[in-house]
Order: structure tokens, then sequence, then C-alpha cells
């Protein structure tokens, strides 16, 4: 019997907890891949294998980091956050839906790329004629973030070019941080810079691929049909004894405009994710914009953000199973981010970031100078 997400989410919520191996496993694979907004409600889910989970924000804004800096949440390596244990997969729905894209099926050099948005286009040619914040080799991104009624939470993020990653409670402790090594990055975090940087210049249904795939999923982006499906199944099958725990069957593999938003949902949050790494890097910003241009359910309005022109680009709900939306802030000359916000369609968001950034030097910092 086919499930909807919605009935697989409600027996996710009433079954027992895993064991702790499946768990550790899970959340490995996931990564962190859950918003701001599900931190939250985090422990009211039990976690989802590999197999396609549907993502908010999986982005190092939303996540909290390792236990010895905050103490909030005991994780394993690096920084995934506690509230991956609420992924949703999204399961095929009885009626047919039509095909996919086919940047997404298949390898045939006439795929094209979705329309892309004008205003995110043309922002990225200026940010590409700008070399304003070419200086320096890191990203300093000072968050302040506020869950629900929670006290804002103020945090030093320093991103290299180089791809470490360091973050503090206060900017003062930066240069201890980088002195001890402190370095907090992962792997999936260079895949991400890496594909934001090669969208900037190059292909872009290649980019598109190299981003979505920047963490594990059962995609198979670039393979036949007929090796997506086994490559479905060979998910299924890996993680076929955490459904058997939860007693939920294994989903078939989604078609149509259900499997385009599975897919652009992993699209969004990695490229949200690289730009909070390379947020005063004009080569990763421009690239993030040209990806993100080409997702259908995100849309760009003008707006104004304390006096000066700014983008608000929202991803509906379609591109996380109808629970939420994010709201992503940019600045309309620069494509630097200023606010997200994540939550419930039609409510008041239940996670808000403001963002400070700057392009800074390493050396700069390590020595204190700020």
């Amino acid at each position: 019997m086919i499930m909807d997400e919605m009935d697989l989410v409600g027996q996710l919520k009433n079954a027992a907890p895993l064991r702790s191996e499946a768990y550790e496993r899970a959340r490995r694979t996931l990564r962190g891949a859950m918003a701001e907004s599900e931190a939250a409600r985090a422990s009211e889910i039990a976690p989802v294998p590999e197999a396609a989970p549907m993502r908010t924000e999986r982005s190092s804004w939303a996540r909290d980091r390792r236990l010895g800096i905050l103490g909030k949440v005991a994780i394993g390596a690096g920084i995934g956050a506690v509230a991956a244990t609420a992924a949703i997969v999204v399961v095929a729905p009885s009626a047919p839906r039509p095909a996919a894209p086919a940047w997404a099926t298949s390898q045939a050099p006439a795929a094209q790329a979705p329309a892309a948005d004008i205003k995110l286009v043309s922002l990225v040619t200026e940010i590409k004629a700008s070399d304003d914040s070419l200086q320096g080799d890191a990203s300093l991104v000072v968050r302040t973030q506020t869950i629900d009624s929670r006290p804002p939470d103020v945090t030093y993020n320093l991103y290299t070019d180089n791809g470490d990653y360091y973050v503090t409670d206060t900017e003062s402790a930066l240069p201890a941080a980088i002195s001890g090594h402190d370095n907090l990055a992962e792997d999936v975090n260079a895949r991400e810079v890496q594909a934001a940087r090669y969208a900037a210049t190059g292909d872009l249904d290649t980019a598109r691929k190299q981003m979505v795939n920047a963490t594990p999923n059962a995609f198979g982006l670039g393979l036949s049909p007929a090796e997506q499906e086994k490559a479905w199944e060979r998910a299924m099958a890996k993680d076929r004894s955490i459904y058997q725990q939860k007693g939920i069957a294994p989903p078939k593999r989604p078609t149509g405009k259900a499997l385009q938003n599975l897919i652009d949902n992993h699209l969004w949050t990695s490229s949200v994710d690289a730009l909070a790494r390379g947020a005063a890097n004009p080569e990763i910003r421009a690239g993030v914009l040209k990806l993100i241009s080409t997702i259908p359910e995100v849309t760009v309005k003008d707006s104004t953000t304390g006096g000066r022109p700014t983008l608000t680009l929202t991803a509906g709900p379609a591109l996380f199973g109808g629970s939420d939306v994010q709201v992503l802030t940019i600045d309309a000359k620069t494509g630097m981010p200023i606010r997200s916000e994540v939550g419930a369609p039609g409510r008041k968001p239940s996670s808000v970031s403001v963002f400070e950034v700057s392009r800074v030097t390493l050396a700069d910092i390590a020595a204190g100078r700020f």
C-alpha cells in the first residue's frame, strides 16, 4: 500500500524510537539536513534513512554547534543538527504524473536548464562585474538566530576559502579556535562550495547535479531510468531494517513533479548552505544564485530592508512536502544574505536568522585584528 507524506509522518511520530546504532547511521547519512524551524520539535519524530529525505534548510546558519561550544546537542562529528530526526520521505502518488525533467533523468546532451529567474540572472551579472569583495580569503558571518520565543543566539562563523570552518560565541574567541585547529568543516561542505564555484562559469545542468549529489541520495542523477530505479532499490534494501523497525513499507520512487520537487529540495538546501560558507565570496554567491534561479518553486520579489533595496527569495511549501516555507532576503546589489525565516505557511516564522557578512583575511583574524 502506498502512503502519502502525511500518513508516513504520522506513523513516524507514533513509532517506537530506533536503536541507537540505527539512529546514528541515519543521522550521519542525513548530515544535519533539516530546518531551523524543525529544531524545536526534532524529538517528536524519529529519523528516516537516506533514500531521499525532504529537507528544509541544512545550512550552517541553521545548525546547532557541537557539544563543547554551547553544550546544546551531542553530535558525532562536525556540526550536524539534531533536527535531522525530522526528515520526511516523499512517496509516489497513485495517480500518474508527468515525466521528470530531462536533466534529472538522463545524460542526454540536449537536456535544457529550466527557465531562470530574470532578477537573479541580472544580479549574477552585477556580481561578476564587481570585484569589490575579492580582497581577503575568508567570510565572517555574524548570525543572530531566534527560535520561537527563545532568547537570541549570536555566533561568529568564519569560513575560509580553503574550506575550514570555525565558530565561536564571541568574536574575540576566534583566534584561539584557529590556533587550536578547531575546524568543524565536513566533506559535504567542500562538495557544496565546489558545485557553487563551478556553477558560476560552468555548465548549469552539470552544476545542478553536482550540488544535489553533494549529499547522499538515491536519485541516480544522470543515469538511465532503469539505472535510477536500481539506485533507489539499493537504497531501500540498505535501510530495510530501519523501515521494518518503524513498521513502515519502503516508499516507491516518486515520479514527475513529485520527483522534481524532491530533487529541487536538495538543490535549494545545499545551495543555501554553500551561500553560508562563501557569503562574502562573489564567485560562490554568483554560482549559488544561478542555481537557485532555476528552481520553479522559488519566487523572487523586490523588497526593501533597512532602507536598502533587497530581493526576497521564497522557497515554497511544495519543496518541503507542504510543511514549511523558507524566505531568504538578500542584498539586491551584492547578493549578500541578510535574513532567513523558516516556518509553516501563513504563520509567524518559528526561526529567524539575521546576518552580518564581511570579507576578511584569515591571518588578521588569527592575530586578533578584526
